[in-house]
């Protein structure tokens, strides 16, 4: 289910505090990060990651296969951080506006 461009900035809201939960570093996106990033995204549904690659047609390029292979929508990039939502079915963690 796509956002809502209120629900974006209701996210982008909640995740301007938090810091980056999981690193992607020299060894780029590997089984271990998909599997870092799916199991924190099913506990917190919001996070931040940060990605160290060197330009940014990589970082995008690592910011579409994450969104893609976790099945989570992109709040927003800025820099080297990219902030990410998938909601948890069994038990949301977060209350998103339905306008």
């Amino acid at each position: 289910m796509p956002l809502t461009k209120k629900q974006i900035r209701q996210l982008k809201s909640l995740v301007h505090h938090l810091n980056p939960v999981v690193i992607i570093g020299q060894n780029g996106l590997t089984e271990a990060v998909f599997n870092e990033l799916d199991i924190t995204l099913n506990t917190h549904e919001l996070i931040k990651v940060r990605l160290n690659a060197a330009d940014r047609e990589e970082r995008q390029a690592m910011i579409a296969a994450i969104g893609e292979r976790c099945d989570a929508e992109l709040v927003q990039t800025i820099g080297h951080v990219a902030a990410f939502f998938r909601r948890n079915p069994d038990k949301p963690v977060i209350a998103l506006s339905q306008d």
